[in-house]
């Protein structure tokens, strides 16, 4: 292969995906030392590597991420710190074969390193020097120092490297959601500081996912004269059955890849939670979307113009909203039809309007799959059936110029009552291959909306009226991580919404205990209500399906029930009990009703008695 750096100055590099994740997945627990593997486990190392080069990647990063004498102490390995770097060198060596460069790879030392409590500065020299020293003499391509949460240990490291060899350097800080370290280090700081210590390469890796990296990366960028590099984790981790699973499909890490190649990256690659699948679906985008220019496009949206409007303009209340001063309103989810003939869905909907339902809900898009335009379907259900409608909007299919100009077109169709969601990703559906945009999350469009509702585009320019949307977000009262849900739902209040429409909720105590944890935020919230049809059902919606959970209870319940007719009677009892506890609660204003399976009848039947009922 060629020297790395004309590599490096011939277009963008593809990096492996995460080593670790890839062991873990092979059964190899976390009480382990991964690095040690490279003696005892070679093979299994190999694999992965292997695995890496045939997805795409050019680049692979040795197994030593924690091969220092520092990390290697707790497990009395640290007299192998030279042999075990050596070993991994080699098996990375064997496997590229004139494919790929091998990066050797430097950790932080410690989670939270905090200079003078632990080590002096001449102590971090001399542990990266050890190890720079031995993967130099192992024969890698280039040293990358990663996940390193102070620029002042970056700084030791790199001055270390420099001591013991020539090799080129890439240095990759990691920083929180808010785009900057635990230390408060700001990304243009990072760049700034990475440009001074004069690396080939400087960047982000580990952490976060795609985008909030992306809108740090897009901060570094302004700083001219330094090549970035961005190794995203494939989102949050989450606990599934003792084993942590990242949900980042890997086509939505191919589309965050283009973007930052849109930023001006040199190198791409992931980290904790990507596979050779998230490498091999970023290697056919990168293909398909070569480097033409650099473009500062920011994620997180603010408006800045002095001359741009901030006074929040008033509006007039939707009919649902009147409704909801009134009584207790319940809407009942429709997906729209897969082709173009819509009379089966109007007599749905003539059917609820009689059955005293106050509203449709619309979905956009169901499991990423082609349907009807719900904004089209919506205007036509209010038209000629009069029934109000909630129509989704998922971030999915749009970027930012598409999702405004559908939005002012709802509007001056009538549409009010809008519910603005992130969407599923289309490898959840019939057409895995499709692209995903996600220039904004479910936060991004709301503020979308606010400028709207507010006479602005996102570019602070006057638009002829302003909308008149009643806005709506999804919430999750069952979320794993509950904490990172409140947080999003207070962005998502903060950015402009008015009412929330949850998961569905089979457990009263869990939304009563959600409603005391977000008394503060106040939003009004129409419950989910998803009668269940079988213990099989219940089994699928609780184990996966993401965001969902059935209690143990309820699926003992069906689990107990016969099948057929009574395993159905037993689900819509349990949903007429949960929409019955909710109606006593402050706050809920509603509730909406999924008709499990499309079976419209059981929807009817959780929801008989309760149409018009008084709220508290």
């Amino acid at each position: 292969m060629r020297p790395f750096h004309e590599a490096l100055g011939s277009g963008v590099l593809l990096c492996d995906g995460a080593m670790g994740t890839m062991l873990y997945s092979k059964g190899i627990y976390i009480n382990r030392c991964y690095d040690e593997l490279n003696l005892s486990a070679p093979e299994t190392v190999a694999e992965i590597h292997r695995e890496y080069i045939n997805a795409g990647a050019v680049i692979i990063e040795t197994n030593t991420y924690g091969a220092n004498r520092y990390k290697l102490a707790p497990f009395g390995l640290e007299d192998q710190t030279t042999r075990i770097n050596h070993a991994g060198v080699t098996i990375a060596r064997r496997q590229a074969r004139g494919k790929a460069y091998v990066a050797g790879s430097m950790g932080r030392l410690t989670s939270t390193l905090l200079l003078g409590e632990n080590l002096t500065s001449d102590d971090i020299r001399s542990i990266y020097a050890e190890q720079a020293e031995a993967l130099s003499t192992a024969g890698a391509d280039l040293i990358i120092i990663e996940t390193i949460s102070s620029l002042k240990v970056m700084q030791l490291a790199i001055e270390a490297t420099r001591s013991v060899c020539d090799l080129p350097i890439i240095a990759q800080m990691t920083v929180t959601e808010e785009g900057a370290t635990i230390y408060g280090d700001q990304p243009e700081q990072i760049a700034e500081t990475l440009k001074a210590l004069h690396v080939d390469v400087g960047g982000l890796n580990c952490s976060v996912g795609p985008q909030p990296m992306l809108a740090a990366i897009q901060r570094m960028a302004k700083t001219e004269g330094l090549r970035l590099s961005a190794q995203p984790n494939a989102g949050l981790p989450t606990l599934v059955e003792g084993r942590y699973i990242y949900l980042c499909s890997p086509e939505y890490m191919a589309e965050y890849a283009r973007r930052f190649l849109a930023a001006g990256v040199s190198i791409v690659g992931g980290c904790c939670g990507t596979t050779p699948e998230h490498i091999r679906a970023i290697a056919v985008a990168l293909k398909a979307k070569a480097p033409l220019r650099r473009e500062l496009f920011e994620v997180q949206i603010e408006i800045d113009r002095p001359d741009a409007k901030k006074a929040t303009v008033s509006r007039e209340p939707t009919a649902l909203e009147r409704a909801i001063e009134s009584h207790f309103v319940i809407s009942v989810e429709i997906d729209p039809p897969r082709g173009v003939n819509v009379a089966r869905v109007l007599q749905q909907a003539k059917e609820l309007l009689d059955s005293g339902i106050d509203a449709i809900n619309i979905a956009d898009g169901p499991r990423a799959s082609a349907r009807m335009s719900p904004m089209i379907l919506g205007h036509i259900l209010e038209s000629q059936v009069g029934i109000q409608t909630i129509v989704h909007f998922c971030c999915r299919d749009r970027n930012l110029v598409a999702l405004q100009a559908d939005l002012m077109a709802a509007h001056a169709a009538g549409l009010r009552n809008i519910l603005l969601i992130t969407g599923d990703p289309p490898k959840l559906g019939d057409y895995p291959a499709s692209t995903a945009v996600f220039d904004v999350d479910s936060i991004g469009l709301v503020k979308t909306a606010s400028n709207l509702n507010n006479g602005l585009d996102l570019a602070g320019r006057a638009i002829s009226e302003p909308t008149g949307f009643f806005v709506g977000v999804g919430v999750n009262p069952g979320a794993t991580d509950i904490e990172e849900e409140l947080r999003r739902f207070e962005a998502k209040k903060q950015a402009g919404a008015h009412f929330a429409m949850t998961q569905p909720v089979y457990e009263p105590k869990l939304l009563e205990q959600f409603l005391v944890q977000t008394e503060k935020i106040g939003l009004p919230i129409l419950v989910g209500i998803l009668p269940l049809v079988s213990y099989r059902n219940a089994e699928f919606l609780h184990n996966e399906v993401p965001g969902m959970t059935v209690p143990d209870s309820i699926r003992e319940r069906m689990r107990k029930a016969s099948t057929g007719e009574k395993a159905r009677e037993l689900g819509v009892a349990i949903a007429r009990d949960a929409l019955e506890a909710a109606i006593g609660m402050q706050r809920v204003i509603g509730a909406y009703i999924i008709p499990p399976l499309g079976q419209m009848r059981l929807a009817l039947a959780v929801a008989k008695g309760f149409a018009g009922a008084s709220r508290p």
